[in-house]
């Protein structure tokens, strides 16, 4: 079957999903609130809004870029893609419940479950769509080992333990992973361009 409305579907939960972190910003109601320092207890909301942001738009083009490289879907892939998108929906709570507590270790280990869990979705319709397509696809030669991937879970699986010892490391292993991801990933681009 085709993959149009897979692609419209989770092009439009990720939408919703970017949308309902923004609005934990909220407009501080003080008895001055327009001064400056009144923004200063939103900034740990900020923080986790900004990674979380980082976080959801990578997901977003990494999984754009995955399905422009494919060709068809099937229910196994339709299933791991709703698989992903429950995960990435559970983004915007953990966001507001660390920023709400400024980033206290239950709240930045849950975090770090929710990503860890992505990244485990992630990967599991990655394999789903090589599977279908084959691994001498474009697809499958693209994705090849995914070093990256499988990286990124190990960071989130280590960060979520570490929160418990010190939070600041495990915010500084999401900050770095979500960094690592922000140098595009150009391997489905250039196996498609060869390909064309």
């Amino acid at each position: 079957m085709g993959k149009g409305r897979l692609e419209a579907f989770s092009d439009g939960v990720i939408a919703i999903i970017i949308t309902i972190m923004v609005l934990e910003l909220r407009v501080p109601h003080s008895e001055h609130g327009a001064e400056l320092n009144d923004l200063t207890p939103l900034i740990p909301v900020f923080i986790s809004y900004a990674l979380s942001f980082v976080h959801v738009a990578i997901y977003w083009n990494n999984h754009h870029h995955m399905l422009h490289a494919s060709k068809v879907v099937n229910g196994a892939i339709l299933w791991a893609n709703t698989h992903l998108l429950f995960w990435l929906s559970l983004v915007p709570f953990v966001t507001a419940w660390m920023g709400e507590n400024h980033f206290a270790p239950t709240p930045v280990a849950l975090y770090g479950f929710v990503l860890l869990m992505a990244g485990f979705a992630y990967t599991i319709l990655a394999r789903a769509l090589v599977h279908r397509h084959g691994r001498d696809s474009p697809l499958g030669t693209a994705l090849g080992e995914d070093v990256k991937g499988r990286m990124s879970v190990m960071l989130y699986a280590a960060a979520i333990p570490l929160a418990f010892v010190n939070r600041w490391i495990s915010l500084a292993v999401y900050f770095g992973v979500a960094a690592m991801w922000l140098i595009p990933d150009r391997r489905i681009e250039r196996i498609l361009t060869s390909a064309e």
